[in-house]
């Protein structure tokens, strides 16, 4: 499954109101597992109790055998709990001799929550542990995924509880947003550019930015991402990662290489649930065209073939940035001939809703692009918009909508 639209479904499972986080937490696990397209059958809610330094079974659903209530396991005579404190996600053999009786010989966990510190360890307040028949790196990319939804919820409802709403610094949060984006139009070499963000609130944790590679220039970096936070929150984290994608650009570091640097930055610097998508693109001045791009769990940017009259995406090269440290991406790339044009989005505009909750979508943005493709980037990027807004004007919710739209007018 996608690895946003899986983030948005959870978002989705925990927008109703509960009474404790275990009551969130087991709502979660009960759907996900349920969920088609989610290969889990069944799962575990553990507890920790810092006073006892152990994990407490709070429930367990699913088809597996029954284990006695309020089990518990000991964090020293467990240390993947440890590791689970680490790296939030874990893919290991069961070392207890009442688990395994119960049929549990491999599983995988995720933490969930705050991080408590026990001795020299910090230590997750929750652990999903969930069967799967297929324990591997994908399953391990989609708990990360569940985790971070969920700390996410269990945290914004810790602080609803606290101030319904919280506003401050609204000049300053103006300011960052500002020093983030760009003008919106820029023209390099054979093509023309033209970006708008919106953001859903005073400001948003959508960003663009157009960089200047190398002394001669004939290299330009066109950046889109999108922050998890929202607020204030998310346009810090954008400024931090404008900086450093600035910086990693003016030394011409490789893309994989930038990105991957990026990734754990964030992770080091952020809290957990804090991550980010982005899609970074290099365009080349020669008539090659030619167009080196990194994906990192982003929304596929469609690429318009003026030769076939057909349009493509650009699917992911990584997973999100900050999640987990030391992740790999891959660099791809693609030829924008004469009257091509890449269009990078974020979800914002294919979740916009019409008043039937209906979204947008990535195939009406397709047929929106193929109608508009004879106009100029400006001119393409705002009637898409206006479209989206007509579309979604009677919709009870909005997100951060942001377009960044490149044609190759020349050779």
């Amino acid at each position: 499954m996608n690895q946003r639209k899986l983030f948005r479904t959870i978002e989705r499972l925990t927008a109703e109101n509960f009474q404790t986080n275990e009551e969130l937490l087991l709502h979660v696990l009960k759907e996900i597992i349920a969920h088609e397209t989610v290969n889990l059958t069944g799962g575990r809610l553990w507890s920790l109790s810092p006073s006892k330094k152990s994990y407490i079974l709070v429930k367990q659903l699913g088809d597996m055998a029954q284990i006695e209530d309020r089990y518990s396991l000991r964090v020293s005579e467990n240390p993947i709990f440890y590791e689970v404190g680490k790296h939030r996600s874990i893919l290991a053999n069961e070392t207890n001799a009442y688990l395994r009786r119960k049929g549990i010989q491999r599983y995988s966990a995720t933490g969930v929550g705050e991080r408590i510190k026990i001795g020299e360890q910090r230590l997750y307040q929750y652990i999903l542990a969930l069967n799967s028949p297929s324990l591997n790196q994908e399953l391990i990319d989609t708990m990360n995924i569940i985790s971070s939804a969920v700390t996410s919820a269990m945290r914004n409802r810790n602080i609803a509880e606290q101030k319904r709403w919280l506003e401050r610094d609204i000049d300053q949060a103006r300011e960052i947003q500002r020093s983030i984006l760009p003008a919106h139009e820029h023209d390099f070499g054979p093509y023309q550019l033209f970006g708008v963000s919106f953001p859903e609130r005073i400001v948003g944790g959508d960003f663009f930015d157009y960089l200047d590679i190398g002394a001669s220039n004939d290299r330009l970096g066109v950046v889109v991402g999108d922050a998890a936070s929202k607020g204030l929150s998310a346009a810090i984290q954008a400024l931090y990662i404008s900086g450093a994608l600035k910086m990693g650009a003016s030394f011409e570091t490789k893309i994989n290489t930038i990105i991957k640097k990026i990734n754990n930055l964030i992770h080091r610097t952020f809290p957990d649930e804090r991550f980010v998508t982005l899609f970074y693109a290099e365009l080349f001045d020669n008539k090659k065209g030619l167009c080196l791009f990194c994906n990192a769990g982003h929304n596929s940017p469609l690429h318009y073939s003026a030769r076939t009259d057909t349009i493509t995406q650009l699917e992911n090269t990584g997973p999100v940035l900050g999640l987990a440290p030391d992740q790999s991406f891959s660099t791809e790339n693609i030829n924008l001939h004469v009257n091509d044009i890449m269009l990078i989005y974020t979800d914002g505009i294919t979740e916009a809703m019409n008043a039937n909750k209906e979204m947008f979508g990535e195939e009406r943005l397709s047929e929106k692009l193929l109608a508009y493709k004879h106009l100029s980037a400006k001119e393409i990027t705002q009637r898409i918009l206006e479209d989206i807004q007509v579309y979604s004007a009677q919709a009870p919710f909005a997100d951060d909508k942001t377009i960044v739209t490149i044609k190759r007018i020349n050779e």
